[in-house]
C-alpha cells in the first residue's frame, strides 16, 4: 500500500472555517488530554470556563458548550420558547439560509424572517413581524434573534441593539444573538463583550470558537434566566434532548478556555479584521487608480468580510488562485472573508490577482 499525499493547502478567501486551529488551542486541547476527568461537563476545564464567561459577562451569566454553531442557535432558541413560539431574524441570517432547516426541522421553530438591506434588524423591521399576539392562526413572535456581526459583515453598535431589547422587551419577546462572529464585533467596536450583550439587554447568546481558531468549540451563554422557559434550569435537558451534550466536554471547553482566557480570541479577531480592511484598502487604492474596472463593493467593511461585485470572468479568473464564494451570481456580488491567519502576504497577492483579472 503507497501514502497518497495529501492536497496541497491553498489560501482561502472563502471562509473563517476554512483556516486551521490556532496553536495555542491545540496545545490547550492537548493539555486537557492529561490523565481521567469527570464526564458530561462536570470537569475542571468546564468549571472554570463558566469562572472565565463570568468574568466576560457578567456574575449572572452560564455557558453551556456544544459541537457546533448551528446546535447552538437551535438549543439556545429552544430554551426560550414554547412550542407555538416564533423567532423574527433578518432575512440573511445564518437561522434562515445556511442551517439546513435546522431550526424548523429539529426544533419545530417557525422563523418570521425580514428584508434587510445589510443585514441589521431595528424596531421599525421587526415590526413588520412582531404581530398577532392571542391569534391562534399565528405563530407567536416571541423571540427576535440577531447575528454578530451579521452575515453581510455589518456590525451592530451598543445603541443599536439596546434600541432593539426595550423594544423587544416592552412587547413580551425575548432577544437572543447569534454571535459566531462575536470576537470580531467585539474587536471593530473596541468594545469588552458584555458592552453589547449582557448590558444591553440580550437573553441569550450563541459564542462562536470555531470561526475564531478553535478546532470545533462554541457555546450557549444564558444572560438572563429568568428569560427560559421552563425555568433556570431547562437548558440543561435542551441540550441533551437536542444531541448536543458532549460526554468529554473537558476538549470542547479547553478550546473556549485558551481563547477566552486570556486575549487570544481578541487578537485572533482583531487581525482577522484588520486584514480585511488591507483587502479592501488594496482594492480601493486599485480602482481609484483606474486599475479595477468593473468592481464595486455592496456593503461597509466593519469586521473580517469584504463583499464586492465584478464581472464573472474576472471572478472565475482569480478563482483559478483562491477560494473564495459567490453571494449573489445574479449580480456578481462576491463574499471574501479573512482569518485569524490570514497574512499582509496573502492578502497583497489577492489584491494582485484581483487587479490582474479585470484588467484582463
Amino acid at each position: 500500500m503507497t501514502d497518497t499525499p495529501l492536497p496541497s493547502p491553498r489560501t482561502s478567501f472563502a471562509s473563517d472555517n476554512y483556516a486551521g486551529v490556532h496553536p495555542e488551542v491545540l496545545a490547550a486541547v492537548v493539555e486537557a488530554n492529561g490523565g481521567h476527568d469527570v464526564a458530561y461537563g462536570a470537569d475542571s476545564w468546564t468549571e472554570r470556563l463558566g469562572e472565565v464567561m463570568a468574568g466576560h459577562f457578567g456574575p449572572a451569566a452560564t455557558v453551556w458548550p456544544v459541537f457546533n454553531g448551528t446546535g447552538a442557535n437551535v438549543v439556545a432558541l429552544q430554551s426560550l420558547l414554547p412550542r407555538w413560539g416564533a423567532v423574527i431574524c433578518s432575512d440573511t441570517a445564518h437561522i434562515n439560509v445556511d442551517e439546513g432547516g435546522a431550526p424548523e426541522r429539529m426544533a419545530a421553530i417557525k422563523l418570521l424572517p425580514v428584508p434587510t438591506p445589510d443585514g441589521k434588524l431595528t424596531p421599525e423591521l421587526i415590526d413588520r413581524e412582531a404581530w398577532g399576539w392571542g391569534f391562534e392562526h399565528r405563530a407567536q413572535p416571541l423571540v427576535v434573534s440577531l447575528t454578530q456581526t451579521t452575515e453581510l459583515g455589518t456590525c451592530y453598535t451598543p445603541e443599536e441593539i439596546a434600541a432593539i431589547t426595550e423594544h423587544a422587551h416592552a412587547r413580551g419577546m425575548r432577544v437572543h444573538v447569534d454571535g459566531a462572529r462575536l470576537a470580531n464585533a467585539a474587536a471593530s467596536l473596541g468594545l469588552p463583550l458584555a458592552a453589547f450583550t449582557s448590558e444591553v439587554g440580550v437573553d441569550v447568546l450563541s459564542l462562536g470558537g470555531t470561526k475564531n481558531g478553535a478546532l470545533g468549540a462554541e457555546a450557549v451563554v444564558v444572560l438572563d434566566h429568568d428569560a427560559l422557559v421552563g425555568g433556570p434550569d431547562a437548558i440543561r435537558y435542551v441540550r441533551k434532548l437536542s444531541m448536543q451534550l458532549a460526554s468529554k466536554m473537558r476538549f470542547i471547553s479547553a478550546q473556549l478556555l485558551a481563547l477566552h482566557d486570556g486575549d487570544l480570541w481578541l487578537r485572533s479577531a482583531t487581525h482577522a479584521n484588520a486584514m480585511a480592511t488591507r483587502l479592501r484598502g488594496g482594492l480601493e487604492a486599485a480602482a481609484a487608480a483606474g486599475r479595477a474596472p468593473g468592481l464595486a463593493f455592496t456593503q461597509a467593511t466593519e469586521a473580517n468580510a469584504v463583499f464586492a461585485t465584478l464581472p464573472r470572468p474576472a471572478a472565475d479568473a482569480v478563482r483559478e488562485q483562491f477560494r473564495f464564494y459567490d453571494w449573489d451570481e445574479a449580480t456578481g456580488e462576491v463574499r471574501w472573508m479573512c482569518s485569524f491567519d490570514t497574512t499582509e502576504a496573502d492578502v497583497d497577492a489577492f489584491v494582485e490577482a484581483v487587479v490582474a483579472a479585470l484588467a484582463g
